[in-house]
């Protein structure tokens, strides 16, 4: 009887065990399936890139063309932005569907495409095609500095971060989502440093999306409160709300409304959102047309995200 028992036993193992390696292979088998859809570390999905990303660049229309996808590419470039890892670590192996692209060919299309301010004519893109996803009751503006651990361009001494940065403002709407940014500067400048030939350049890039700005009412902190800015804003037909700097001479004739003001934590929350983005969170790269594009990629993913969540609901 006790040899009978081990016999069944250990037949029903060996089923157990064929039934399990049939539940791998299937599971194996789907996952392929999904990968080639939706690659692995897909920061967007494919369609998005496709339809949102790619029209925006450009792509060789002679001599050689890369075998590889470049959804895939672009895919590749996404993962570094949100990694933050080097380029010669980039898992290109998992990143593509199709053919595989070495880490230098994806830097190659990257740097390609910042050469020529690609990255940043696509967000201009969609910030125009999208406009109406935007909250512009008002806007908060803001300076951010980036630790430079590489130096490069406009790289300069920041005291209170007591190390090299680099320095840029950022205008973002009332739910929080950016709009556009300043030309970085060195980090030994404050905010307000030029800020009237600054103000101007981010303006013009407004115009170039065709959003107003006549009317708006801006959010702005103490470090801001120059007469210059009140200046600059009132010829542009903003209605300017800073907060009074403590060294002002005449701060009776400003008003400020503070309930408009307490609104302006949403800056904070999209510094928090970029910050999650590791190759905006501190810079690497050396040239000022690389770490910029970085910051046009990740307000591009912030919108594209937001819309995706829209349209699941």
């Amino acid at each position: 009887s006790d040899l009978n028992l081990f016999s069944i036993l250990k037949k029903r193992f060996k089923m157990l065990k064929y039934s399990v390696s049939i539940g791998l292979f299937i599971i194996l088998w789907v996952t392929k399936l999904i990968h080639k859809e939706n690659p692995m570390y897909a920061v967007l999905d494919k369609d998005t890139i496709k339809n949102s990303i790619l029209p925006y660049l450009s792509t060789a229309k002679r001599g050689f063309v890369t075998k590889s996808c470049l959804v895939d590419v672009i895919n590749a470039i996404l993962y570094k932005l949100k990694s933050g890892c080097q380029w010669a670590l980039l898992p290109v192996e998992a990143l593509f569907s199709g053919e595989v692209l070495t880490a230098g060919a994806v830097y190659h299309h990257y740097r390609k495409w910042c050469k020529t301010g690609e990255w940043k004519s696509m967000w201009l893109g969609l910030l125009d095609k999208h406009r109406r996803e935007f909250d512009m009751s008002s806007v908060d503006l803001d300076g951010s500095h980036t630790a430079a651990l590489r130096g490069g361009e406009h790289v300069g001494y920041q005291g209170r971060k007591k190390r090299k940065t680099t320095n840029a403002l950022y205008l973002t709407d009332r739910q929080g989502l950016p709009i556009v940014m300043s030309s970085p500067q060195s980090g030994e400048h404050h905010d307000v440093h030029d800020i009237e030939e600054v103000m101007k350049a981010m303006f013009d890039d407004l115009k170039k999306a065709n959003v107003r700005v006549d009317g708006l009412f801006l959010n702005a902190d103490a470090g801001f409160d120059c007469d210059i800015l009140r200046s600059v804003l009132e010829r542009n037909e903003i209605i300017p709300n800073i907060c009074i700097n403590r060294q002002r001479k005449d701060p009776d004739d400003i008003m400020v409304d503070d309930v408009l003001y307490a609104e302006r934590y949403s800056i904070e929350r999209t510094n928090a959102w970029m910050d999650s983005y590791r190759s905006v969170l501190n810079r690497f790269d050396t040239t000022i047309a690389s770490w910029e594009s970085w910051n046009y990629l990740a307000f591009a993913v912030i919108l594209l995200k937001k819309i995706s969540r829209k349209r699941k609901v």
